[in-house]
């Protein structure tokens, strides 16, 4: 078990400039007797976060209709920037209020409260991931990732770092605005490698992201997808061999490493097509074709549609 995990904090390492991220503490609330937090979608590349510092509550997802109880020490994350309610456990999620809940700023950090014995204690913000759009990684997370306080092993780190959070912003120290940003970053990344360490589903690029050799090829890949990587360079940064790297590949994704590398330069071809006024050839290039041709004859197979019909329909 210790090797996987080191595996995959290697893969998480590879991935970092994927997962940089500007992160914007937004307030920091304090709440008791009923209340409940309506947050409406955020814009892409911005992704809401939720710590919960002392107390309970309950996230509540409107889309898909789900409860998840949070208590001291978890950490919600939502990377697509879902609609969501937080509310307590006593007060059901579209309860209207009112719930007179106010805001004051204390150096420089916003304070909302009820004015109530509190019973529930959060941090919030919101994440900025760079190049959002072409986030290959970004796409495959779920809609919310929950880091529990109490399972895993890395629940003392993050407890560890909640308190720290907790302690600078009840000082309001000068500086805690961005101390607590950076904190707020650190457990991001931790929420990242502790969806990659769990179930992951069917999801084929967070299913070999998560296993701790096919994950380094993955990642090499996701890093540098205009490269031509071989199958014998793919197997040199996954320490494996040719044959060993295709079994673990289609065992884990069924799917073998040069077809993924191939899906994967579609996608994100597909996704600078929607988001950039490139030219054709300058994305073929980017994303390791040769010609417009051969990139239009393989964007034609994959989708059904040539790229400049796929940039049309996009706007």
């Amino acid at each position: 078990m210790g090797a996987d995990r080191n595996s995959s904090a290697d893969v998480l390492s590879a991935l970092a400039p994927l997962l940089r991220v500007r992160p914007e503490l937004q307030y920091v609330c304090r709440f008791g007797a009923q209340w409940a937090s309506v947050h409406a979608r955020e814009p892409e590349a911005w992704a809401p976060f939720h710590i919960v510092t002392g107390g309970n509550c309950v996230l509540f997802l409107p889309e898909t209709g789900r409860s998840l109880p949070m208590v001291a020490g978890d950490v919600a994350v939502l990377p697509h920037g879902s609609p969501h309610v937080v509310h307590a456990a006593s007060t059901e999620p579209w309860d209207p209020g009112p719930f007179n809940i106010s805001n004051r700023s204390t150096d420089g950090i916003l304070v909302k409260t009820n004015d109530a014995e509190p019973e529930a204690k959060l941090v919030c913000g919101r994440l900025r991931f760079d190049h959002a759009g072409e986030n290959l990684v970004l796409s495959a997370l779920p809609d919310v990732i929950i880091i529990e306080a109490a399972a895993g092993g890395d629940a003392r780190s993050i407890g560890g770092l909640i308190s720290l959070l907790a302690r600078e912003l009840e000082a309001a120290r000068p500086g805690a605005a961005a101390i607590a940003a950076d904190i707020a970053s650190a457990l991001l990344v931790m929420a990242v490698r502790v969806h990659l360490e769990a179930d992951l589903g069917s999801n084929t690029l967070l299913a070999l992201l998560g296993h701790p050799q096919a994950g380094r090829a993955a990642a090499a890949m996701l890093e540098d997808p205009g490269r031509s990587w071989s199958l014998d360079e793919l197997a040199g940064v996954s320490n494996s061999s040719r044959a060993n790297l295709v079994r673990i590949f289609r065992r884990t994704a069924n799917i073998a490493p040069l077809a993924f590398l191939s899906d994967l330069r579609l996608e994100l071809a597909r996704r600078k097509l929607s988001g950039s006024k490139r030219s054709l050839a300058g994305i073929a290039a980017e994303v390791g074709y040769q010609s417009e041709s051969a990139f239009s004859r393989a964007f034609y197979l994959r989708y059904g549609m040539r790229p400049g019909e796929a940039r049309r329909a996009s706007t």
